[in-house]
């Protein structure tokens, strides 16, 4: 996967939009996955010795059982490390990706919807771990 469909996968909603905050020249192509509403980060693109990253945020219980399970990810780059992991994209199944975006989108979504997003949130993780333990 390269960079510009990394991107389109992680326009997972409305809500979710491509931003280009750094203005320094070794930043400029780092992008911002940002919720339009509240203007939080859920994603972090970047490239890192030659690799596609993402940092994501995730419960913090849930990081240590995916570095686990996957060599591919890792403590996060200039992130919290307790709530925030990197990602290498190429060297992770689709799937994973796919639903850690969703958790990460989920985990930073507007207060207004609490309950119904912690409900998501909650089963998504559940599901997630019980597809990493099986």
């Amino acid at each position: 996967m390269d960079r510009v469909a990394l991107i389109k996968y992680c326009l997972i909603s409305d809500d979710a939009a491509e931003t280009y905050p750094f203005e320094q020249d070794i930043y400029k192509s780092t992008v911002v996955m940002r919720h339009k509403c509240n203007n939080k980060w859920f994603a972090l693109i970047f490239e890192m010795d030659g690799e596609l990253c993402l940092n994501l945020k995730c419960p913090p219980d849930l990081i240590p059982i995916l570095k686990e399970q996957f060599p591919a990810i890792k403590p996060a780059w200039h992130m919290n490390k307790k709530h925030w992991c990197k990602v290498l994209v190429n060297k992770i199944p689709k799937e994973t990706l796919n639903e850690l975006i969703k958790i990460s989108f989920n985990l930073t979504n507007s207060k207004k919807d609490v309950k119904f997003v912690t409900n998501i949130l909650q089963y998504e993780i559940l599901t997630f771990s019980k597809t990493l333990l099986n």
